[in-house]
């Protein structure tokens, strides 16, 4: 059974659900095989007035929708509602791009006559569906990485059906959603099984409906631990299978002495609201902060600890959460960090809601120990201080793959401003120069995907236009007939 909580108090919230089981996982995967033969087919035209629509019926239900959502998930109303505009953004936004016929983009290759290699065939390259795809919600964004979110959305926009494991840790929300997505179906006259739904708690859930032979790809957005699981439960299948998995990140923000001397104070009340903001528990929370010893640090440092101090965090997300976030504060002290704000030993782990946590090590510390490379996902971060520009440059090598690295202060065009670039795109997505890493905005350039351990797939990307590539393969058509090529891409 799945039983829904509310987050500030940790009460049941309504009746417990039943699991899927075996039988009904097995039943939704069949079912969305069976959607995709047409859908797959759909022109462009028929995907846009589905993405349209599923848009305007959420927004339509939007006050029973947050209402809901806020009482799984204490991610308050203001939050709620701007998630669920950005849902129905991202849903018009890849209907606008099937309407213009995106997903059917030919590259067109003329013959070339004489001998090869300068001679070739007439070539044409097209992209098909990958089929039904199983997509695991998040727990973090009840709406925009959910059931009806990006990777919903980008994949019926490619031609795709799911099966959707919606998330434990909102099972109600999840559950409506899902039920206003099958109105929608049925008022277009399309099949149940195009967007299915599986829940249940335990890992044999997801793990069944990613092993099913007839699922063609996986998309994921959470834990490293639980996307690499999945990850190899993918590869081990007897025709081994693509998974997006976005995952875990700690996010290095580096600031530099001079922008500090300037800006320390304006910074510092910035980054404290980011490591706070939604209570940490952001895939894009900045939680490795990389100074150089200088005045203008020791100062910028001292404010933040005031500012983050101040910070009042709701509720996490789950009891789990609030214990891993225990767990994660408790092993950054142990690997010998110096606490600056928040309690090392768990002194409220009874409340849903943790204090802000900051702690500070050496470059060399941090760089030799790889315990504190890890994400603690709520509102922690690490301060590290290394002595020179190039220190920070094994530091951002020692953290391997992240969604996001933020340099202030590298305006300038200089030798440190370009090793500090090069160094940033070596290990990350995106890189910024302004601002904090917590918002990803929903536009062509955005890339949210990263070397491991931030994706399983560095080149692909999760949010953006370009998410719908994932669920696209390309099918080069040599010497291909007329009424082919007249069909411009068109699906057959």
């Amino acid at each position: 059974m799945l039983q829904a909580f509310r987050a500030r108090t940790g009460e049941p919230l309504g009746e417990a659900l039943a699991a899927s089981t075996p039988a009904e996982i097995d039943a939704a995967v069949q079912a969305a095989a069976d959607a995709f033969v047409a859908w797959s087919a759909s022109d462009g035209t028929m995907r846009a007035a589905l993405l349209r629509a599923m848009a305007d019926a959420l927004l339509a239900d939007r006050e029973a929708l947050v209402a809901l959502a806020d009482d799984e998930t204490a991610l308050g109303p203001v939050r709620l509602n701007g998630e669920l505009d950005r849902t129905a953004f991202q849903l018009k936004r890849f209907a606008d791009m099937a309407e213009r016929g995106a997903p059917f983009a030919v590259l067109d290759d003329p013959a070339v006559a004489g001998p090869p290699p300068g001679g070739h065939p007439a070539m044409a390259r097209v992209r098909v569906p990958l089929g039904p795809v199983a997509m695991f919600a998040a727990s973090n964004f009840p709406f925009a990485f959910s059931v009806p979110g990006g990777d919903t959305a980008s994949a019926l926009a490619a031609g795709c059906s799911l099966v959707i494991k919606a998330h434990a840790g909102h099972p109600l929300t999840s559950q409506r959603m899902h039920g206003v997505l099958q109105q929608v179906l049925k008022a277009q006259g399309l099949p149940a099984g195009l967007i299915g739904m599986v829940q249940g708690a335990a890992n044999e859930v997801g793990t069944q409906l990613i092993r099913h032979p007839l699922i063609a790809a996986g998309a994921f957005t959470g834990s490293t631990r639980g996307g690499a699981a999945l990850q190899a439960e993918a590869n081990a299948r007897p025709r081994p299978i693509p998974f997006y998995g976005e995952l875990g990140s700690v996010n290095p923000l580096v600031a530099l002495p001079a922008v500090l001397a300037v800006r320390g104070a304006e910074l510092a009340a910035t980054l404290a609201g980011s490591i706070s903001l939604g209570c940490g528990q952001f895939c894009t929370s900045p939680g490795v902060i990389v100074v150089l010893d200088d005045p203008a640090t020791d100062a910028f440092v001292a404010q933040l600890i005031t500012a983050l101090d101040a910070q009042t965090p709701h509720a996490m997300l789950t009891a789990g959460m609030r214990r891993a976030f225990d767990a994660g504060t408790a092993a950054v002290a142990q690997a010998g960090a110096q606490v600056l704000v928040g309690d090392v030993a768990g002194a409220c782990a009874n409340a849903p809601a943790p204090r802000p946590f900051l702690a500070q090590v050496d470059a060399a510390t941090f760089i030799a120990n790889v315990a504190l490379h890890d994400e603690v996902f709520g509102p922690a971060a690490l301060v590290v201080r290394a002595a020179s520009v190039a220190q920070v440059l094994q530091v951002l090598a020692a953290v391997g793959g992240t969604l996001t690295v933020t340099l202030w202060g590298a305006e300038a065009d200089n030798a440190d401003s370009r090793a500090l670039v090069r160094g940033a795109m070596a290990v990350a997505g995106r890189v910024l120069f302004a601002g904090v890493p917590t918002g990803v905005a929903v536009t062509a350039a955005q890339q949210h995907g990263g070397p491991w351990p931030s994706s399983t797939q560095p080149f692909t990307t999760s949010v953006g236009d370009a998410a719908m590539d994932r669920f696209l393969r390309p099918v080069a058509l040599q010497d291909a007939p007329g009424w082919l090529l007249a069909r411009e891409g068109l699906p057959v």
